[in-house]
């Protein structure tokens, strides 16, 4: 059976499945329509000021709407936020100090959080430089949350408990609302006092609930992952208690300044149209997942999350097995991105993570992840990423180039 058979196969083995996700997506998206339609979301409101943004209707509507569609008091979005790792960093550096202690409860964080926590390098003011504790839950050995270790965790000191809804790039399942409701109920019935925090970075829309709506007190996330819908140029959000929120609202701006300041720079056009957009990408990024899960599956490589499973974030882990098969992967890949297609990815350090990359994504916005990218760390067991696609057609594409290359190797 050639390339394109075996893709052909595994998109109709999934047309159910596709069904299903057509449906959660008009769930999401009558949420997104209601927000809008609440706060009156017109064309003034996509007009922008200059200088100090006081005033920016638009950016202040848009905080409304965000809070209204992520179930929670308030929100912050802004595109001041370089990252969605700097929106996390705001909230942690906003909500801990000197004395506090942050647990994380889904072993260890993502790469890009390790220097924020203090964990690499020193002299950058890290979380414990500033006398911030650090200490983290290891998973189970098969990758799940500890529940039993948990309740034990807790202490009376323990002001953040930091979780990680993304697999980011370990071997674990991600995370589902059900799963950070039950961790927000046992962290509370522990210690009413600590903030269930949460980096929801991938994970927006794959549900019909976000983790705010069903007890998480703060959350962060990328403008230019998920919620951007492929179009939003730059910027991250918070969400969640509105105390909270203007406490990380400080660390953006200053204190005084918060919420207040911050010009949109005529982008609330594209921030507005990105968040109607995001349900339908998101459903398409999934549709993704379970087609490359599906046939790696078939041809007999570990998956994560399996074929069929519910997905809890756009990403779909395959474990290669070896470094020539990741930068084959990558390279086949960048080959049927729209942007850069004659790109060669090689191995290269990127900044604020312990290994060597390799990444694919030829994408509208830099670094977004959206038009279908993957990428892995140069180590060990060599497993490769999968993220994004704006349509599952895009998937196959690449995949019939994956499977012709490796078929050479």
């Amino acid at each position: 059976m050639n390339a394109a058979e075996i893709v052909r196969q595994a998109i109709a083995s999934l047309a159910p499945t596709f069904q299903e996700i057509d449906q959660q997506t008009q769930e999401n998206l009558r949420k997104v329509l209601g927000a809008f339609q609440k706060y009156r979301v017109g064309v003034h409101h996509f007009s922008s000021v200059s200088g100090y943004g006081h005033g920016d209707l638009g950016r202040d509507t848009l905080d409304q709407v965000y809070a209204e569609v992520m179930g929670a008091e308030a929100a912050l979005v802004r595109v001041q936020f370089v990252s969605g790792t700097h929106a996390i960093a705001a909230a942690l550096y906003g909500v801990l100090r000197p004395g506090d202690e942050m647990l994380a409860v889904a072993g260890a964080p993502y790469d890009t959080l390790e220097e924020v926590i203090g964990l690499r390098e020193a002299g950058q003011g890290s979380l414990a430089e500033f006398g911030v504790r650090y200490r983290q839950l290891e998973l189970t050995p098969t990758g799940e949350i500890d529940w039993d270790a948990l309740k034990a965790a807790i202490r009376p000191e323990t002001r953040l408990a930091l979780i990680q809804r993304s697999c980011g790039y370990s071997w674990r399942k991600s995370l589902s609302t059900a799963d950070i409701q039950r961790i927000v109920d046992i962290v509370k019935a522990q210690n009413p006092n600590t903030i269930c925090f949460v980096d929801n970075c991938y994970g927006e829309f794959i549900e019909t609930q976000e983790p705010t709506a069903v007890g998480a007190d703060l959350m962060a996330g990328s403008l230019i992952k998920n919620p951007g819908g492929t179009i939003v140029t730059g910027g991250g959000y918070l969400a969640g208690k509105a105390e909270l929120v203007e406490q990380a609202a400080c660390r953006l701006t200053a204190p005084g300044i918060g919420s207040h300041g911050g010009p949109t720079y005529d982008q609330n056009r594209l921030l507005y149209q990105g968040l109607f957009l995001a349900p339908q990408m998101v459903a398409e990024a999934m549709k993704c997942t379970h087609l490359v899960a599906t046939v790696f599956a078939e041809l007999g490589y570990e998956v994560q999350p399996k074929p069929l499973e519910r997905r809890q974030d756009v990403i779909q882990a395959i474990k290669l097995g070896s470094p020539e098969k990741l930068q084959a992967f990558c390279r086949a890949w960048q080959k049927f991105s729209p942007i850069g297609s004659y790109l060669d990815p090689v191995p290269a350090p990127m900044p604020g993570y312990e290994s060597e990359l390799v990444m694919a994504g030829g994408t509208f916005i830099d670094g977004s992840t959206s038009e279908l990218s993957a990428d892995g760390p140069l180590r060990e067991p060599y497993l490769v990423f999968c993220q994004g696609g704006t349509h599952y057609t895009h998937a196959a594409i690449a995949l019939e180039a994956v499977l012709e290359t490796f078929a050479t190797l």
